[in-house]
């Protein structure tokens, strides 16, 4: 039987449009290179469309041998929306009007006309995507909020708590839609560790290794706020603490300088390529309730999660009721909550969070995207769509 895939040509094009910045964060790039590396390994070209916003990755994307498409930032004076109503909440996001995006972004994809546009990003919606989309183009969007048009073939919202029926009054009717945590887009390294990180948690292994991991920015270095409060917690005296943190992070130099007078030995990392090891080597895992939830999920990690925006509340709310995560709260009472939690989490609560966590994803995301990719085109190829 075949494995689940998107079966591309070699002169398949895949184009993304999507950013980082001190602001949005790294999670919506790291999540399409994750999708832009199994497409490539299928034989697609695939290229970015970013702008360059303060803490853009963009060298990173291209470090990946993928093709970068620069959008500069705008005059100040051009920054702001051409039209005062109707925009998305997260417009300002964009660093630009919708209308002067998709006049750079125009050109670009005329000329590459590519297969499909995959489009990451809160600050645009359907007037967007149907300035820009080149005939015959397919488009996929990636989305969380379920607040705003889309002309999309295929959208993914790949949240726990999410529903098919929330897309109804913003995509077409012909628009596949596939939601919840199923479809996360992980990279294959996390299901290639899944078995034995869920075997050695089984063991019920004491409490030696504590992951931190706030995301790549943290602008607000909630990091350092997490560090400040372990300090009053009763923790083994062997703990080994390992922080993970972006390049790009605006107070790594202060975590660093914290790290080194902590009562414990703990490690700050930058830029790792080995996360899922990381993940299947902790016991516990203090983390940001974004899209990495999904790999610690895979994993089984238990984690104590941290709302950083207010588009991870709904994320943090459906893990914790499950059971699959415990939730600190807000940044602003994490020097009460986490003394508090971690004095109770004994080595059978960690297993039960474990064990729920892992219900939830298997690993199989990305293959499971790229067969829907697939199913998309053939549907187009025999004219049931019609673009």
């Amino acid at each position: 039987m075949n494995k689940p895939g998107y079966n591309h040509q070699p002169s398949s094009v895949v184009v993304f449009r999507t950013d980082a910045s001190l602001q949005v964060g790294s999670g919506h790039v790291m999540r399409c290179l994750t999708l832009a590396t199994a497409l490539r390994e299928q034989g697609a070209a695939c290229h970015f469309l970013c702008r360059e916003h303060s803490g853009h990755l963009i060298d990173m994307i291209e470090a990946r041998d993928f093709t970068a498409h620069r959008l500069t930032m705008p005059r100040q004076t051009d920054c702001a929306a051409r039209e005062s109503d109707g925009q998305p909440a997260h417009a300002h996001w964009l660093g630009t009007s919708w209308q002067a995006d998709a006049e750079a972004c125009r050109p670009v994809l005329a000329h590459l006309a590519p297969d499909w546009l995959v489009v990451d990003h809160y600050a645009l919606d359907a007037r967007w995507e149907e300035a820009v989309l080149p005939e015959s183009t397919r488009l996929m969007v990636i989305d969380d909020l379920a607040d705003r048009p889309h002309r999309a073939d295929l959208l993914l919202d790949q949240n726990l708590g999410r529903d098919v029926a929330d897309y109804a009054h913003w995509v077409p009717a012909n628009c596949q839609v596939l939601t919840g945590p199923h479809f996360a887009l992980l990279r294959p390294e996390f299901a290639a560790l899944r078995k034995v990180s869920l075997a050695r948690r089984h063991q019920h292994p004491p409490f030696k290794r504590l992951l931190i991991s706030l995301g790549g920015v943290d602008k607000d270095n909630v990091t350092g706020q997490v560090l400040s409060a372990l300090r009053d917690c009763d923790l083994p005296p062997a703990l080994d603490i390992e922080v993970v943190m972006g390049a790009t992070a605006p107070w790594l130099d202060e975590v660093r300088h914290a790290a080194l007078t902590m009562p414990w030995p703990t490690n700050v990392v930058v830029n790792i390529s080995d996360m899922a090891q990381r993940m299947a080597d902790a016991d516990l895992a203090i983390g940001a309730a974004g899209s990495t939830s999904w790999e610690r999920c895979c994993l089984g990690l238990p984690t104590l999660m941290i709302v950083l925006a207010e588009n991870q509340r709904q994320v943090a709310s459906a893990l914790d009721n499950l059971g699959a995560a415990k939730l600190l709260g807000p940044v602003d009472v994490i020097a009460e909550t986490l003394p508090s939690l971690l004095n109770k989490l004994g080595s059978s609560a960690l297993f039960e969070m474990s064990k729920t966590a892992a219900t939830l994803v298997l690993g199989s995301g990305t293959e499971e995207v790229l067969a829907e990719m697939e199913q998309v085109d053939e549907a187009y190829l025999i004219g049931e769509i019609h673009l």
